[in-house]
């Protein structure tokens, strides 16, 4: 079986991790974290970085960080994962789902437009596939109204919007490093802070409401409880795991490259046809090639592309259930037939498996089946 998913690793994990046990630094925000931090900060051009237990906590914290409530609105897409949406339906706000860009999957500045009220708080793009959302349009909008940009980057680390890493645009992003994204430790996340005035807020909520991070640094002599808060720090054995990974971010979006720009060609003359649809990186984006998607003409085709490839041994999915369309959106009120690009292309797109240490003769072999589902041949 080609699984649809496997985590590459650069031989030094196992080394970090061991060396943190050693030294005794298991709990979070210890050598590792502060490492792992730096790095992103350095190389990404993030203004604060912070590690989280998971890009869910991160978002959750973008949202305490920012005072949302009960009479709040978010503006989101609907075609996202459901911790978009929960991190800000948690703190009481509204949710306001709009549609999506046709040609990149990404939510449509035109439809955040329609959308805004004047009690739009927060605007939650999100980079899907690894690549950037129109961040002009989207943040000449939020300046204009005076509403906070929470960048949904999960899928987005080490891409670019402009030259401009994502989640380093808005006032906030977050990032994801479960086993699925690029760079993984298991489980994880990361608190982009890019507005000066949240960072020492998002640290005292990220040390369950206290001020113990000023503590450390000698700037306060006791540390006791002075906010809201919760325990987002991810253990440091994590991220010496994740260091490594960050340490190898050229070869492993080096090798996602290749992968994608083979399945890319190979897919050119089905496309041509007309019988699939490839992705669209605009000129401005650079991607970091987290997946790789095709697009079919119904759901049924789909359904029995999945089941052939299956017959094949190799492991392709669909992606996410609309959040509008969704057993717990309908219990919010919202109905289908609402957003019909998203309810259109989520039910015909079809992920095929996707990682750095898939070979050229796997990509070959995937894609000789996608032909032979079709009756052709390469």
């Amino acid at each position: 079986m080609i699984p649809f998913n496997k985590p590459w690793l650069s031989g030094r994990e196992m080394d970090y991790m061991r060396e943190g046990v050693e030294a005794g630094e298991l709990c979070g925000d210890r050598s590792f974290s502060k490492k792992c931090q730096a790095f992103m900060e350095e190389k990404f051009g993030a203004h604060k970085v912070l590690l989280t237990t998971s890009c869910t906590s991160a978002l959750e914290m973008a949202a305490l960080l920012l005072d949302v409530g009960p009479g709040d609105e978010v503006i989101l897409p609907s075609y996202t994962f459901v911790s978009t949406a929960n991190a800000f339906l948690l703190r009481g706000a509204a949710l306001r789902f709009v549609d999506i860009d046709p040609a990149t999957l990404n939510i449509d500045p035109a439809r955040i437009a329609d959308a805004l009220t004047d009690r739009t708080k927060v605007i939650v793009p999100v980079h899907y596939a690894g690549v950037g959302c129109d961040m002009d349009a989207i943040m000449a909008m939020a300046k204009d109204k005076g509403i906070a940009v929470v960048e949904d980057a999960a899928q987005g680390v080490d891409a670019t919007y402009k030259g401009q890493y994502l989640g380093t645009i808005g006032d906030m992003g977050t990032y994801s490093f479960h086993e699925t994204k690029n760079f993984v430790c298991g489980e994880g996340g990361a608190l982009i802070v890019n507005r000066e005035s949240l960072i020492e807020r998002a640290e005292i909520l990220r040390e369950k409401g206290t001020n113990r991070s000023r503590f450390l640094r000698g700037q306060v002599d006791k540390y006791t409880w002075v906010d809201l808060g919760s325990s987002f720090l991810p253990s440091d054995i994590l991220a010496a795991f994740l260091l490594a990974q960050l340490e190898s971010k050229e070869t492993i979006t080096g090798n996602r490259r290749a992968v994608f720009a083979a399945y890319h060609e190979k897919f050119e003359n089905l496309e041509r046809t007309g019988l699939l649809r490839r992705p669209v990186i605009p000129a401005d984006c650079g991607s970091n090639f987290h997946m790789y998607y095709i697009l079919l003409d119904t759901i049924e085709t789909r359904t029995r592309l999945i089941e052939f490839l299956k017959q094949k041994n190799i492991h392709s999915v669909f992606h996410y259930v609309p959040l509008h369309s969704s057993p717990k959106g309908q219990e919010l009120g919202f109905r289908g037939g609402t957003l019909p690009v998203t309810e259109n292309l989520s039910v015909r797109l079809l992920r095929l498996p996707m990682y750095a240490g898939l070979s050229g003769e796997q990509v070959d072999y995937i894609t000789d089946a996608v032909y032979e589902f079709f009756g052709l041949s390469l």
